[in-house]
C-alpha cells in the first residue's frame, strides 16, 4: 500500500509516537502529547494539517513522558510529570492529557500535586498552525506559505489563512485562560495533594463555521460522537472469546482497529468504508478498500457493499493520462481538499492501480453470496461489466491475454501493484523490471473476477455468459501455467516485462496466486516449498522477497520485509491446496508477531530472521493502525476455521483446522442472513446455533467457485 507518490518516503515520526485515528482525521504527538512542528506530526482534518505545534509548559519546564496509553484508537491518556527547577530528582507534579480526536483534537489537562506545600504554577500552550496539505508534512517538503492571521476572541483563539484564493481557519477553545494571540495560559495555585484541570480543544473552521457539533461531549458524563460511534459498532459485530487470551486481545483490536478506519461517503453518510490506514492513507483506497473489507466480511459484509458502491459511482468513464483515469476503470486512491491539486494533477482521484478493477469484481463476487437483496447486487453488475471491458480493452495492452500496466504519465506510480514502490518490481540479479509488467498476482484476481461473474450469471440463467466467462478463466489458467511457471527454479515468475521476460525473482506474490486457485495441482507442492523455506520464511512470518535475491534488504518497504495480509493471503491458499500445517504455522508466527506489537500488527516489520532477534524488527514508517493489518487476524482465523456461506443458496460451511494451542473457541451475534449465529468450536468440532431458516450447515469446507462453475457446466451436459 503507498499513496500516490509512492517514490517519496514519508519522514521519521519520531521514537514513541503516539498516533489516534477516527474517520478521515488523525493526530500523531510525541511520548508527552506535544506535537512537534519540525516532524511530521500534528492534526490532520480532511487531508490538511489544522494543528502543527502543540507544546504544553508548566512554569516554562517542557514534560517529562511517563506513559502513554491509547484507550480506543481515537483516544489516549498521557502521564507526564514537570521536573523541577532547583536540581531534586522527583516532582510533585504530575500532568495527565486524556487527548481525542475527532473533527479536531480535545484534551483535558490535569494536574495533581502530590506536594506538602501548594503549587503556583503557569500552564502554557502554544499553537502553531500551517494548514499544510498532508502530501507535503508526509514527504517533509512544506512549499506553501500561508498568509496567517490570529484574533484572541474572548475564550478562543482563531487563526486563520490565505494561500492564493483558499482561505482555512481553525479555532482553539480554552475556557477561563488568558488568551493572546500568541499563547494560551492559566496562573493557578494548586493545593497540596490537590488537582486543577482545563479541557481545551481545537477545530476546524469550515466555511466559517467550526464543526465543534460533531466533536465536543455535548455535556458532562455523555458520550461523545466518537464514543457512540464505537459503541454502535461494538453492538453489531462479533463477538470472540478464545482460549488463548493473547490471540483474543489481538483479534479485539483488529475490531477496534477497523471501527475507527470507518469512513463515510460523503454523498452517502449510510454507505461506509474502509480508510487504508493511519498515519497518511485515511483515504478511499481502491485496492487497500476493496482487500480488506473483502477479508472482514466474516465481521461486517456491508463494509464490502459499501466500498463497492463508492468505488461504482466514481469508476472511470475517460481517457485522463494525468490522473490515469480509463472508462471502466477502478480508481487508485482519492483525496480531499487542496492535495487533490498539489499530488494528484489538479485531480480528486487517481487511478493509477492494475489491480484495483479486476479485485472489483472479485469481491463483487463475493459480496453476492452473503445475502444482500437481489436488487442491491443487480445494481452493481452493470459496473462490474464496465470492469470487465477495461481489462479486456485497457488491461491487456497487447492482446497477449495478461493484464499489465505501465504509467500514463511521468509523475504517476513507476509500480501499479500492490508493491507499488519504485523498485518493487525486480529480477533476481537485483535489476528493475521494465514496464508494460504483468504481475502474477493479478491474472490471478483476474482469474477469479471472470469466473465470480461466471457464477452470478449461471445464478441467473444466463448460460451463455456464463459459459464464455468460464472459458475465459480457463484459458488464463493454462496461459498463465505455461508462461509464468519456471521450471528450472521451481517457482512462478513475479511477473512478464515489456519483453514478455519472466521476472525471475522469488516473491510472495505467487502466494495470491494459491489463494485464488490460479496454481495447477502439480505445481503447488514446490510453490509452498520455496514459500516456507528459510529464504522466505523469517519465523515471524514469509517475506516479500527471498533472501538470495539481489534486490533483497530486509529493512526495506517491499524487498524482504514482512506483510501480515500477504502472509493471511499466502495461509488461506496454502490451506486451500491441503497444506494445513504450513498455513497454521505462518497464522502462529503472526499471532506471535502481534504479542510482539502489543496486540496490534503494523502494516509492515522488517524481514530480519527470528534466528536472530528474538521479537519482530518494526519497519520504521509502518501504518498502524492499517486497514490490511487490521483485518489479517480476522483472515487467519476465518482461514482455520474454514468458515464461508452462500446465502443465496441456503449453505453455510465450516470444517475447522484450528491449533491446539488456540484452544476453544466462541464466537456470538456472528451476522449471516440479515440474522445473528453463534458459534462454538470446541476440541475441532464446529457447532453453530440460530441458523437462520432455509440455512444448512455442511461439515467440510465449500467448493471454489471454479469447481461451481464447473459443476454448473456439468449438469447441463447430456
Amino acid at each position: 500500500m503507498a499513496g500516490w507518490n509512492t517514490d517519496t518516503a514519508a519522514g521519521p515520526l519520531g521514537a514513541g509516537t503516539v498516533t489516534l485515528v477516527e474517520g478521515t482525521s488523525f493526530c500523531i504527538s510525541s511520548p508527552n502529547g506535544d506535537i512537534v512542528p519540525v516532524l511530521p506530526h500534528g492534526v490532520f482534518f480532511e487531508d490538511t494539517r489544522i494543528v502543527s505545534g502543540w507544546s504544553l509548559a508548566v512554569n516554562g519546564q517542557t514534560l517529562e513522558p511517563l506513559a502513554a496509553e491509547t484507550k480506543e484508537p481515537y483516544r489516549a491518556l498521557f502521564a507526564c510529570r514537570v521536573a523541577r527547577s532547583n536540581g531534586y530528582a522527583d516532582s510533585p507534579l504530575l500532568v495527565e492529557r486524556l487527548r481525542e480526536v475527532g473533527a479536531g483534537v480535545m484534551e483535558r489537562i490535569t494536574i495533581r500535586n502530590f506536594g506538602l506545600d501548594p503549587a503556583e504554577c503557569v500552564v502554557s500552550l502554544s499553537v502553531e498552525c500551517d494548514f499544510a496539505d498532508l502530501f507535503e508534512v508526509k514527504e517533509a517538503r512544506i512549499q506553501r506559505r500561508w498568509e496567517e492571521t490570529r484574533q484572541a476572541d474572548r475564550e478562543a483563539l482563531i487563526i486563520r489563512g490565505i494561500w492564493q484564493e483558499v482561505r482555512k481557519g481553525m479555532v482553539v477553545r480554552a475556557p477561563g485562560a488568558n488568551i493572546v494571540p500568541e499563547a494560551i495560559t492559566y496562573k493557578v495555585s494548586i493545593p497540596p495533594h490537590g488537582q486543577w484541570s482545563k479541557v481545551v480543544s481545537a477545530v476546524p473552521l469550515v466555511d466559517g463555521a467550526s464543526r465543534e457539533a460533531l466533536f465536543v461531549h455535548p455535556s458532562a458524563g455523555e458520550l461523545s460522537p466518537s464514543d457512540r460511534r464505537r459503541q454502535q459498532w461494538v453492538a453489531k459485530i462479533p463477538v470472540i472469546q478464545l482460549g488463548n487470551r493473547s490471540i483474543e486481545r489481538t483479534l479485539r483490536y483488529s475490531y477496534d482497529d477497523l471501527g475507527a478506519l470507518r469512513i463515510e461517503d460523503p454523498n452517502h453518510p449510510e454507505r461506509v468504508v474502509v480508510a487504508a490506514g493511519a498515519p497518511w492513507f485515511m483515504t478511499l483506497f481502491g485496492r487497500d478498500s476493496l482487500l480488506a473489507s473483502q477479508m472482514a466480511l466474516p465481521v461486517d459484509p456491508a463494509l464490502a457493499l459499501g466500498t463497492l458502491q463508492t468505488l461504482a459511482e466514481r469508476q472511470g468513464a475517460v481517457v485522463d493520462p494525468i490522473s490515469e483515469e480509463e472508462p471502466g476503470k477502478i480508481l487508485h486512491e482519492i483525496r480531499l481538499d487542496v492535495s487533490s491539486g498539489l499530488a494528484l494533477g489538479g485531480k480528486s482521484a487517481y487511478y493509477g492501480s492494475v489491480d484495483a478493477t479486476p479485485l472489483f469484481v472479485m469481491v463483487l463476487g463475493s459480496v453476492s453470496r452473503w445475502g444482500f437483496a437481489a436488487d442491491t447486487i443487480a445494481a452493481l453488475l452493470p459496473h462490474a461489466d464496465r470492469a470487465l471491458e477495461w481489462i479486456r480493452d485497457y488491461g491487456d495492452k497487447d492482446g497477449d491475454g495478461f493484464v499489465e500496466y505501465s504509467r500514463l504519465n511521468a509523475v504517476g506510480l513507476i509500480n501499479q501493484g500492490w508493491k507499488d514502490s519504485w523498485d518493487g518490481i525486480n529480477f533476481a540479479d537485483g535489476r528493475l523490471a521494465e514496464p508494460p509488467i504483468a504481475l502474477c498476482e493479478v491474472q490471478a484476481y483476474v482469474y477469479t473476477a471472470y469466473l465470480a461473474c461466471a457464477r452470478i450469471a449461471y445464478d441467473a440463467g444466463d448460460v451463455s455468459l456464463g459459459d464464455e466467462l468460464s472459458d475465459r478463466a480457463a484459458k488464463l489458467k493454462k496461459r498463465f501455467n505455461e508462461q509464468f511457471w519456471m521450471p528450472d527454479r521451481g517457482y512462478y515468475a513475479i511477473a512478464l516485462d515489456g519483453k514478455k521476460q519472466p521476472v525471475d525473482a522469488c516473491a510472495s506474490n505467487m502466494g495470491h496466486c494459491l489463494w485464488l486457485g490460479l496454481v495447477d495441482e502439480d505445481k503447488a507442492p514446490h510453490v509452498a516449498e520455496r514459500l516456507m523455506s528459510p529464504e522466505m520464511f523469517s519465523g515471524w512470518g514469509v517475506r516479500t522477497l527471498a533472501t538470495d535475491m539481489g534486490a533483497y534488504n530486509p529493512a526495506s518497504y517491499h524487498n524482504g520485509s514482512v506483510w501480515p495480509h500477504d502472509n493471511a493471503i499466502i495461509a488461506t491458499g496454502l490451506l486451500r491446496y491441503g497444506f494445513v500445517s504450513e498455513a497454521q504455522r505462518i497464522s502462529t508466527a503472526l499471532f506471535e508477531a502481534a504479542e510482539c506489537f502489543q496486540g496490534r500488527l503494523p502494516e509492515l516489520f522488517c524481514g530480519l530472521s527470528r534466528d536472530q532477534f528474538s521479537a519482530p524488527v518494526p519497519y520504521p514508517t509502518a501504518c498502524s493502525p492499517q486497514a490490511w493489518a487490521a483485518t489479517t487476524p480476522i483472515q487467519l482465523v476465518t482461514n482455520l476455521m474454514r468458515y464461508d456461506t452462500h446465502v443465496s443458496r441456503g449453505e453455510l460451511w465450516m470444517d475447522p483446522v484450528l491449533p491446539s494451542s488456540y484452544g476453544n473457541l466462541h464466537i456470538s451475534n456472528a451476522p449471516l442472513a440479515g440474522g445473528r449465529v453463534t458459534i462454538d468450536i470446541v476440541d475441532s468440532v464446529p457447532s453453530i446455533q440460530d441458523l437462520p431458516e432455509g440455512m444448512v450447515f455442511h461439515r467440510g469446507h465449500r467448493p471454489w467457485v471454479a469447481d461451481e462453475v464447473q459443476e454448473t457446466r456439468r449438469h447441463r451436459e447430456p
